[in-house]
């Protein structure tokens, strides 16, 4: 079976997943695009084998040739094509935020719990890095007792003009939000943010932040995020357990020495960091579809880091801890 994907959404994620989906991965063709650009879902469309251009993401997901939906549109209109695909009975890769609001992730997990049994997909690709799953079998495995401690660091060379502060949580810190409630298996339970001190590269930017999480269990990670810090893209993670620590490795393949010098190449951007995770984690969408199953991060999960990050936002505003609290899970969920 191949399957037929849909995307809404064809700005540069959306052009990057259509080039695996039709260049790298297998089992999949691109039957149709829409984006609010309709000049630029007709260009991609006509990139495409017999690839259709819809008006509106609501009519691509109708069309009776799209078996499954891949959203990478705005976040805000997130709620409404996702939503939409579950009511369709279709299979929907949503890339992250699940949605911009509490509410409207809510609205999500409603639909789906309604319609009986899990559709959605959330693009949290740094489950599927090989780096992170070794660092989490690690942790599964018991080889440094219980965790007690995740330090987390997401660095950026430089961030484009638009970028906020609050963006710094709720479209950097996501990441590192999720990836602690994967590797440590734990909901967490509040958050605070600190404000070193500032970089001189960040202009009004309060750059870098220290956010904290509680977790349930007891656990504190510490997350820094520092977009403007010149040297590269570099993601930096680190668990201390009761008896010892696990940590990512430097994701350069190679050391040069020479001349009494080390040199290991710092990735440029987020691409080329997590390239490989991108593949791995859109093939398993398009295996499950194939199997008539869904896995990997589900709407819980972006429901739980959308919650997580509005805690964020309120603890930088208070200067004090902010409750991340959440709704009873759904049985769908596990």
């Amino acid at each position: 079976m191949t399957v037929r994907i849909g995307v809404i959404g064809v700005g540069m994620i959306g052009q990057d997943h259509i080039r695996r989906l039709t260049q790298v991965l297998a089992g999949s063709d691109v039957v149709a695009v829409a984006d609010t650009d309709a000049a630029r879902a007709r260009d991609v469309a006509g990139g495409l084998a017999g690839a259709t251009a819809y008006a509106t993401g609501e009519e691509l997901v109708a069309a009776p040739e799209v078996d499954a939906v891949l959203v990478c549109s705005w976040g805000p209109s997130h709620e409404q094509y996702v939503t939409a695909a579950i009511r369709a009975g279709k299979w929907v890769f949503c890339e992250k935020p699940l949605a911009t609001t509490e509410q409207a992730c809510l609205n999500i997990l409603d639909a789906e719990v309604s319609h009986g049994k899990r559709l959605v997909q959330v693009g949290f690709m740094r489950r599927y890095d090989p780096a992170y799953r070794a660092l989490k079998a690690s942790i599964d495995g018991g080889e440094i007792g219980a965790p007690l401690i995740f330090h987390s660091g997401h660095r950026n060379a430089s961030v484009p003009s638009h970028y906020t502060a609050d963006m710094a949580i709720v479209d950097t810190a996501v990441h590192d939000i999720d990836v602690a409630r994967w590797l440590l298996d734990d909901e967490v339970v509040e958050t605070m943010v600190v404000t070193p001190r500032k970089s001189g590269r960040g202009g009004p930017l309060q750059d870098p932040l220290l956010i904290m999480l509680r977790m349930r269990g007891g656990a504190i990670v510490n997350i820094e995020t520092s977009v403007n810090i010149a040297y590269g893209y570099d993601i930096r993670g680190e668990v201390v357990g009761e008896t010892g620590t696990v940590e990512l490795a430097e994701s350069a393949t190679v050391l040069v020495k020479r001349q009494g010098v080390v040199n290991a190449r710092v990735p440029e951007d987020w691409r080329e960091r997590f390239i490989r995770a991108y593949d791995i984690e859109l093939q398993d969408w398009v295996d499950n579809c194939r199997r008539g199953t869904c896995g990997g991060p589900s709407s819980w999960d972006g429901y739980a880091a959308t919650v997580v990050t509005d805690a964020g936002l309120a603890a930088a505003k208070s200067g004090g801890w902010a409750p991340a609290t959440l709704r009873d899970k759904p049985m769908i969920y596990g």
